[in-house]
């Protein structure tokens, strides 16, 4: 601690050049049309004298010589709702450059409520009016248990419970593998390192930096018609442009690793640009300074590369050229000292995952009030998992043999036109081919040595395809109600399978400071190509569950917004979601609801259904004078209808979570141009449903043994769970340091996971994990 001080006092004492020079810059569209708006006043609030600048021709401007800190910035144009975007972070270190988006004013001003769009209030997305909220990378490296990872970070908003071990997100009391994510538009395998091996739908954190990341969009219920083969919500995230006027730099290194970000022009005075980040992880250093807060995240590396090249032209509209790739590698073994083994044989495994997507993406304006936008793109996963059995005296014997490679070819395009101030339209199609190549063996019984030989229960080799197509219009009826109806069909090519979903909702602004909303959507989705390809000693080679229905779901939530004050909003929004055509296991308790492992064994049926009703609250306040907070509540009740005909809580139906963040910012410096930052996060949440053992039945057999008659039925104790964020950010002339010490799970809070045959106590017992994240670096920007 006292060489982050003496660190902290050598920087700070260098730091006093600083002066003024810092830049906000941008561009400003028409957020239907995507066209640029000239004239447009552009303004930095919160600063005296007031600054300011109008767009140019291009719907560019460019405000220079502003002191570091955090501004709200207004955009106001004749015929346009004034727009406010707001705390943004000026640095000596980079330029700040906004994409602000403006909403035309109706013309029957007797009928208009005339209020400053906040971009922090609604999604990017002009077709969405209910269900989802913008997601901000600033948000993303401010809160406190973020981590930098976006993932993480939405566990903060309301109706989104998450996990220690994993950021899986699950939404309102549905699965983690329920969410749908999207990058530049094109649906994506999940992006996360370790992704389905710490739980189906989650994974460690996420592989898209937020150096790169741009602001993005996040539903939990309703979502426009646009997004299809998602029952629970939609992560659609995009990829920031580079910097195309001059170049910048981004270094860090940390506990956890290095990282390594660049951006600039191709050419000085061209409108092309590049981005790239590069990050390494190992936690082998956490391990090896604090073993016993790391455990078993020690085995961890993991590495990730991401890339966007922009290329603007004045008639042929814009190329870009974008990508991720990550590898991770997991291996852990037994402890050497056998006595701290809890049975008499131990699990060792080695994964392995190798990822990539990526594609080229292509957006050219038709006339001034519509836009064509296409994108091809490829998505590729490999997974290998070797798991093997030691006895004590270190013979092995494989139980798990598991390789599976997904190609995906995506093609995808809309067009977007405007009609005027009062209707958008949006209608596209989605071309999805599908290859596949599957090879899973698992020894059917692993409580005992040896343990059973491995037998194949899923092989194939082959394609497929997913078709979709929508149409959805965003329609202002008049200056206070808005409408919003679409349809979405999609075909699985696979098994025949299709759906036709409507999608409606309306939004009524009762005043300048009140709107109500409701939205209805039916949604559908595929299952993991693998679990079609399920065979048992049964059906032989004949796989078992090829039929299998798409997975549906209505949608339908009420919402209230209020604006308490310019910077304190309150939301709330009630939700029922009935899912029906659930796979699930004849006269089992069984229900891909509850599913956790990333494969699967069972024959299944389409005859399973779920419900989830409950009431989400969001207190928030924006950053300003120095400070935020943001309160989330959720209220809710999850049930499941497995293959027995019996309607039970589901293993996630956690009945309340709160959340609770904050955090204040000091301005120090002789010239006040560096900036301290705490940031804490709370929260306090019931715990998952699990299936009870039969103690008698596990020691009678010396293996665990479940009461399924009481599946779901018991409740794990409500989890605290805290996080800190500390940073130093010391701003000199055209660079910026940057010290900071992520603290995740602060109280060190055991998760419990499942219950092991523990043969020291000849009992089952629950086991428990915590995993305490220390993450101390050093960032610097120039």
């Amino acid at each position: 601690m006292k060489r982050i001080l003496f660190i902290i006092i050598i920087c700070n004492i260098l730091s006093v050049s600083v002066l003024y020079g810092q830049t906000i810059r941008g561009v400003v569209t028409d957020a239907a049309s995507g066209e640029v708006l000239p004239s447009v006043t552009v303004t930095v609030e919160s600063i005296s004298p007031p600054k300011g600048a109008i767009t140019d021709g291009n719907g560019t401007f460019r405000i220079d010589r502003l002191p570091v800190g955090r501004y709200d910035v207004r955009a106001t144009f004749v015929g346009y709702e004034p727009t406010v975007f707001r705390e943004v972070m000026v640095t000596s270190g980079k330029e700040a450059v906004l994409e602000i988006a403006m909403t035309e004013q109706l013309q029957r001003l007797g009928e208009v409520v005339v209020r400053p769009t906040t971009n922090k209030e609604a999604p990017l997305n002009p077709m969405a009016l209910v269900g989802g909220r913008m997601f901000s990378v600033e948000e993303a490296n401010r809160f406190a248990g973020g981590f930098d990872d976006p993932a993480r970070l939405v566990t903060a908003f309301a109706g989104v419970a998450g996990g220690m071990n994993s950021n899986g997100i699950a939404i309102r009391g549905n699965s983690p593998q329920f969410l749908q994510w999207r990058l530049e538009g094109v649906e994506i395998p999940n992006p996360t390192h370790f992704s389905d091996i710490t739980g189906a739908g989650g994974g460690i954190i996420t592989a898209l930096s937020s150096q790169v990341l741009g602001n993005s969009d996040f539903y939990t219920g309703a979502f426009p018609a646009e997004y299809g083969n998602a029952l629970s919500g939609v992560f659609d995230m995009q990829l920031r442009s580079g910097n195309n006027q001059q170049y910048e730099y981004t270094a860090q290194i940390g506990t956890l690793g290095v990282e390594f970000a660049s951006e600039g022009p191709f050419k000085k005075g061209g409108r092309a640009s590049y981005l790239f980040n590069y990050r390494y992880s190992s936690m082998a250093l956490a391990a090896d300074l604090l073993p016993d807060v790391v455990g078993e995240a020690g085995g961890m590396r993991y590495q990730d590369l991401s890339f966007k090249l922009n290329f603007p032209t004045v008639k042929a509209g814009t190329l870009s050229v974008w990508g991720i790739g990550i590898t991770n590698h997991y291996l852990a073994t037994p402890p050497e000292d056998t006595l701290e083994w809890t049975n008499t044989f131990e699990g060792m495994g080695d994964s392995r995952q190798t990822k990539a997507a990526g594609g080229l993406t292509h957006k050219l304006f038709l006339d001034g009030e519509a836009y064509l936008k296409t994108s091809l793109a490829v998505s590729y996963s490999k997974n290998r998992l070797l798991m093997e059995q030691w006895d004590t005296k270190m013979n092995k014997s494989a139980v798990n043999e598991m390789n599976g490679t997904n190609t995906d070819l995506i093609f995808t395009a809309f067009l977007n036109r405007k009609f005027g101030a009062t209707h958008v339209n949006r209608t596209g199609v989605t071309v999805t081919g599908l290859f596949y190549d599957i090879d899973y063996n698992s020894s059917p019984d692993v409580n005992q040595w040896p343990p059973l030989p491995m037998v194949n229960f899923a092989r194939s080799n082959g394609q497929s395809a997913l078709l979709a197509a929508y149409s959805q219009s965003n329609m202002r009826l008049n200056g206070r109600l808005s409408a919003s109806a679409g349809l979405h069909a999609q075909y699985f090519c696979l098994n025949g399978r299709y759906s036709i979903e409507p999608r409606v909702s309306l939004k009524w602004q009762h005043d300048e400071k009140q709107a109500w909303g409701i939205a209805y959507g039916l949604h559908s989705r595929h299952e993991k190509l693998d679990y079609y390809f399920v065979t048992t000693p049964q059906s032989g080679a004949t796989p078992v569950n090829k039929n299998l229905k798409l997975a549906k779901a209505h949608h339908l939530v009420l919402s209230y917004d209020l604006s308490v004050s310019a910077n304190v909003h309150l939301k709330v929004e009630a939700f029922n979601q009935y899912l029906f055509d659930v796979p699930v296991a004849n006269d089992s308790i069984f229900s891909i609801i509850n599913h956790r492992a990333w494969y699967l064994m069972d024959a299944l049926e389409s005859s399973g259904s779920g419900l989830n009703r409950g009431i989400d609250l969001t207190l928030e306040r924006y950053l300003n004078r120095g400070y935020y907070y943001m309160l989330t509540a959720t209220v809710f009740r999850s049930r499941y209808r497995g293959g027995d005909g019996c309607w039970r809580n589901t293993r996630l139906d956690r009945g309340f979570l709160l959340n609770a963040l904050g955090g204040k910012e000091w301005k120090t410096g002789r010239q006040k141009q560096n900036i301290f930052s705490l940031n804490l996060r709370c929260s306090f949440q019931g715990g998952d449903r699990y299936i009870p053992v039969n103690e008698a039945a596990s020691q009678a057999s010396k293996s665990v043994v479940y009461d399924t008659s009481k599946a779901y039925e018991p409740q794990f104790s409500p989890a605290f769970i805290s996080h800190l964020t500390a940073s130093y950010k010391i701003n000199r002339q055209k660079l910026t340091h940057e010290i900071a010490l992520k603290m995740y799970n602060v109280n060190g809070y055991q998760e419990p996971q499942d219950y092991i045959y523990d043969y020291r106590l000849d009992k089952p017992v629950m086991y428990k994990s915590a995993v305490s994240i220390p993450n101390l670096s050093y960032k610097i920007e120039f």
